[in-house]
This record gives C-alpha cells, sequence and structure tokens, in this order.
C-alpha cells in the first residue's frame, strides 16, 4: 500500500506535497566479462594452438601489463619462440667441433660463430689478437714440447730424502720457471712463500745423511751373492769322504733297488729336525740312497741334513730373497735346483755350496724338475705366466717353450720312460706333451675337475696320482690313453686351499698325504681305504715324502717349520 499511495492519493490530501519514491534495485551488479573466457585467453609461449574462437575484440585489444626486458623489437619479434628467453635456431655442428669451440671459450673468452662464417661471439678485441685461433691450432710442435720437458729437473732417487739427487718425483720444476723463481724472491726478500721456512745465514744447515734402504722396495738385490755354511760336526771322515758319500755300516743296504720289500705305514715319531721358524715349503730325499734330505722354507733357507748317525743339520744354502717355491736333486744327486719368489732359479753343487748356474724369465717358477735322464743336462719350470720352460744346463739358455696352459703351472711328471710329460695348471686342466715338442698330444678337462696341485707317478709307471683341490686324489694312466680311473679316488683327507703333498711308497701299496687339520693320512692303493692317520702338527701337513728305502720311514713338515720323522 506504501507504493500505491505514494501516486494514488486520496481526496482528502489533495493539497498536501508529492514527494518522489527511492528506486531498489533487487539484481546485483554483474560485470560484463566472463572469467572462464578471460582465463581461455591466458596462452603459453609454448602453445600452437587455441581451442575456442577468439572474438576479434579480443584480438585487437592492447596488451597490458609490464614490458618484456626479452622481447625482441627486430624484424624477428613476430617469430615464435620456442626457449624462455626467445627462438634458438639449430645448428649442425660436429662433436670434435663443439668441443674445441667450448674449450677456446673457456680459455680465451671467444669461439666462431656457427650462423657466420669468419664471425665470433664472446671478446671480440681478444679474437682480433690471437688472430682467431683457437686451441688446437695454438697447440706447441712436438719440437717446442720436447725442448720444453728437457728443461725440466730429473726426479731423483727416492731413498735420498735431502741434498744432491733427492727425490723430487711429480714435483720436479722447469729449470727456467725454477730460475725465474729464485731470482723473484732474492729480489722481494721480504715475505716468504708458504713452503718455506725462515734460515739464519749464520747457521750452515747440516745435510741429513741419506735413508737405509733396508726393509724398502729399493733395497739392493742381493741374490746374485749366494752364500754357503757348513753346520756338521766334520767335513771329511777318517778316510777323507765327505757326507755325499752314501753310508755302509748300517743295518741296511741304501743301495738295493728301491722298493724292493714290502712296505708298513709307520706309527711313532722318531726324531725332529727345526731350526727356523718359518714354514717348510719342500722336502726332497737324495735320489736312489735317500741319506740326506734337502729342505726349502719360507725364510728364503735350503737346509740339507743328514738322515743316519747322528741326523745333524749339515749344510744352508743362501741366495734367495723371497720364499723358495721347489726343490729337486739332479738323478746322480750331485748337484740340486732351486726356484724362488724372487723370480729366480739356481743351480747349485750339493757338496761344495757354489752356484753353478743362474736362470731367469721374470716370471715366478712354481715347480722345477730335472730331467730324468742322466745325459739330457735339461731341466723344466713351471711358470707363474702359464708356460712351461726346458733349459740347458750348461750353456744356460732357453731350449724349448710349452705354452698352452690358461693358468700357472702347479706340476711336472715325467711318464713314458720320461718320453713325455704331463702338466697340471691352475686352469683345471691336465695336458699331456712329449718332451721337446711345444703341442700337447692330449688335453684333460672336465665341468667337474679342480685344481691339481701335486703329483706322484706309480712306481709301477702306469698311473700318476694328483692331490685335488675337492679334498681328494684322483689316478689318471700314464699310457696313451691317459684317462682317469673313475674307480681310484682317494676321499677323507682335507687338502683344500695349501699346496699338500702327495707321494706313493716304493713298492706301490700305499698313498700317503698330508692334511689341513695336522693329520698324516694312509690309503690302501688297491682298495682305496683309508688304514692309518694320525696327528703329525697342531697347523696344516703340507709336506710329505716317503724315504726311499726303509719300509716304514717317512718324514712331514708343515707351516711350523718342524721337520719330522716317523717310522
Amino acid at each position: 500500500m506504501a507504493l500505491l499511495g505514494a501516486e494514488y492519493l486520496s481526496s482528502d490530501d489533495e493539497s498536501s506535497p508529492v514527494t518522489s519514491a527511492t528506486p531498489v534495485v533487487a539484481a546485483p551488479e554483474v560485470s560484463l566479462e566472463d572469467p572462464m573466457r578471460l582465463q581461455m585467453m591466458l596462452a603459453k609461449p609454448t602453445d600452437t594452438s587455441i581451442s575456442y574462437n577468439v572474438p576479434y575484440a579480443d584480438i585487437s585489444r592492447p596488451a597490458m601489463g609490464p614490458a618484456n626486458p626479452f622481447k625482441s623489437t627486430e624484424g624477428n619479434a613476430l617469430k615464435r619462440k620456442n626457449v624462455l628467453t626467445g627462438h634458438a635456431e639449430e645448428a649442425v655442428v660436429s662433436d670434435a667441433t663443439f668441443t674445441t669451440q667450448h674449450r677456446n671459450f673457456q680459455s680465451t673468452g671467444y669461439a666462431q660463430d656457427p650462423g657466420a662464417i669468419g664471425q665470433y661471439v664472446g671478446d671480440i678485441a681478444r679474437a682480433q689478437q690471437l688472430e682467431g685461433r683457437d686451441v688446437v691450432q695454438m697447440r706447441p710442435s712436438k719440437e717446442a714440447s720436447e725442448a720444453f720437458r728437457r728443461k725440466r729437473q730429473k726426479k731423483g732417487d727416492a731413498s735420498i730424502v735431502d741434498g744432491e739427487g733427492a727425490y723430487r718425483g711429480p714435483w720436479a720444476r722447469y729449470e727456467s720457471l725454477d730460475q725465474a723463481y729464485e731470482v723473484e724472491a732474492a729480489l722481494a726478500g721480504e715475505e716468504l712463500a708458504s713452503d718455506e721456512e725462515y734460515i739464519d745465514e749464520a747457521i750452515v744447515p747440516a745435510r741429513a745423511p741419506a735413508m737405509s734402504k733396508a726393509a724398502t722396495g729399493y733395497e739392493d738385490d742381493v741374490s746374485t751373492a749366494e752364500t754357503t755354511e757348513f753346520h756338521g760336526s766334520q767335513l771329511y771322515d777318517y778316510q777323507g769322504r765327505s757326507y755325499m758319500h752314501v753310508p755302509l755300516d748300517l743295518d741296511i743296504d741304501l743301495r738295493k733297488e728301491s722298493g724292493a720289500d714290502r712296505n708298513y705305514h709307520p706309527k711313532k715319531q722318531i726324531f725332529k729336525w727345526k731350526f727356523g721358524s718359518k714354514p717348510i715349503t719342500a722336502l726332497r730325499f737324495f735320489p736312489k740312497s735317500g741319506h740326506l734330505l734337502l729342505s726349502a722354507s719360507a725364510d728364503s733357507k735350503i737346509k740339507l741334513y743328514s738322515v743316519y748317525n747322528e741326523r745333524e743339520l749339515l749344510r744352508s744354502y743362501s741366495g734367495h730373497s723371497k720364499s723358495v717355491s721347489d726343490i729337486t736333486f739332479s738323478t746322480s744327486g750331485t748337484q740340486f735346483l732351486s726356484g724362488s719368489y724372487d723370480r729366480k732359479m739356481a743351480l747349485w753343487d750339493v757338496e761344495t755350496g757354489k752356484v753353478i748356474s743362474r736362470f731367469n724369465t721374470g716370471k715366478i717358477p712354481h715347480v722345477v724338475k730335472f730331467h730324468p735322464d742322466p745325459s739330457a743336462h735339461e731341466f723344466l719350470a713351471g711358470m707363474s705366466d702359464n708356460k712351461i720352460v726346458q733349459f740347458d744346463t750348461r750353456s744356460g739358455e732357453m731350449t724349448q717353450e710349452y705354452n698352452h696352459h690358461l693358468a700357472s703351472i702347479n706340476t711336472i711328471t715325467f711318464v713314458d720312460d720320461n718320453r713325455r710329460m704331463i702338466s697340471s695348471s691352475d686352469d683345471k686342466s691336465i695336458l699331456a706333451w712329449e718332451i721337446g715338442i711345444p703341442v700337447p698330444i692330449k688335453r684333460i678337462a672336465e665341468p667337474h675337475m679342480y685344481s691339481l696341485v701335486r703329483a706322484s707317478p706309480h712306481p709301477s709307471g702306469k698311473s700318476v696320482a694328483f692331490q685335488s683341490s675337492d679334498n681328494q686324489i684322483v689316478v689318471y694312466a700314464s699310457t696313451d690313453r691317459f684317462r682317469q680311473n673313475r674307480k681310484k679316488v682317494f676321499k677323507g683327507h682335507n687338502c683344500a686351499g695349501y699346496g699338500i703333498d702327495v707321494d706313493i711308497s716304493p713298492d706301490g701299496q700305499f698313498v700317503m698325504t698330508g692334511d689341513t687339520g695336522g693329520f698324516v693320512c694312509f690309503y690302501d692303493w688297491k682298495s682305496t681305504k683309508m688304514l692309518h692317520k694320525f696327528m703329525a702338527s697342531d697347523g696344516p701337513v703340507t709336506c710329505a715324502q716317503w724315504h726311499p728305502q726303509e719300509t716304514s720311514k717317512v718324514v712331514t713338515a708343515g707351516l711350523d717349520g718342524a721337520i719330522k720323522y716317523w717310522d
């Protein structure tokens, strides 16, 4: 009624003044701009399409907001940007050219413009000064480099700490730079460099004596200065005979044929030699008679013992600088050969202790063997470089090289009346050779085989027993076929991780081997059963040899350095 009363008045109020009513807007104020349409107008610089129809009014709308400092005002301004700062043009440049120009820009501050030939970017003044050459073109010639290297001081001796000839190594300066440094230091005279110290001119610095080369890798090689010492009670007996003479005043004939009597396994220890604490690496009886015993140890010494009468240490041989790897007597017994980890082999005279010849191939000999034929005058050595080398003891020259193994050589065994040999290696294979022919006649390599570290031929000459690294002794025929005798496998001892000897009794009835637990085990050759074993050492027993004449006497040694004689 209030609204109606504002325009229609009653007849009673005609004389009263008329007032206008206040306008009332029921709808809110709405912007004509569509926010969704405004959001759709915000396109990214990298977009290539628009998903809606843009009105002409929006296209012609002036740009709003701050000016873009990266936007070019030149002709390329209308081009579409493909990177944030503008448009990057592709150019085909090889890797070598790009690397050269990149190094050149880092070194000199300028590089060639890939888009314009003969133009440069970066430090143009530097480019003009160097005539646009890059780092490759500015490289000095070989003659200039050699002349510059010749000016460098010598590296010096690493064993001299101070004084003339002192070791400089990679810190050796160039003569010209050193002279410039000395002149500059003399002229400055105010401050000392960080690597200098103040020296009073009134005190003359004492020159420190040269450091001793002992116990260093620069120690003088004394392996050529072989020495020997006699330790026995007397060198000659009342008849003028040396210890080389086979004793005849015993209850056994040491000159008879080996293996003529029946053998038995020993039961007790009867003697012990111990003249050092280092492990024993090899034991060898004197050929045929066995009245002398030769031992090699890790202290680089070789010792000779008397097996009968006083059982004393007779002579020691010194000449190697590292542990002796193997020793072997010649067939006559007047000489023996030694190989060491100092990469040298030496031929010694047993009686006088003098070195007759020296042999060296630059590699470590793991096994050395004389040719059993006395007229051959040759020996073979299995080396660490997978080769077997053959030397002539008279001329000292290498006469043959057998190179078909793939790892270091472990054993060399002569078979077939010394006309052939069998070798084993860490490559888990066996090769059969004709002596003098460097091509193997047979290779045995099976997936189930392990490294064969020691070998011993059977007295019958028909088989060879090998110590396998899988804790067993395997037997191979030494005839034409060279097959494995799968019925003869000796198990029950542990030898993995060590080079433990295996030996067969002179009559061929027993097989003897050491053990990592300190035992000595005896097997029956026919039945392959373990007959007897006893504790011989607290540590592994690595050396075990059967006396060539005695029926039940053996010698053992191990890592404790003691040599024990059993009966």
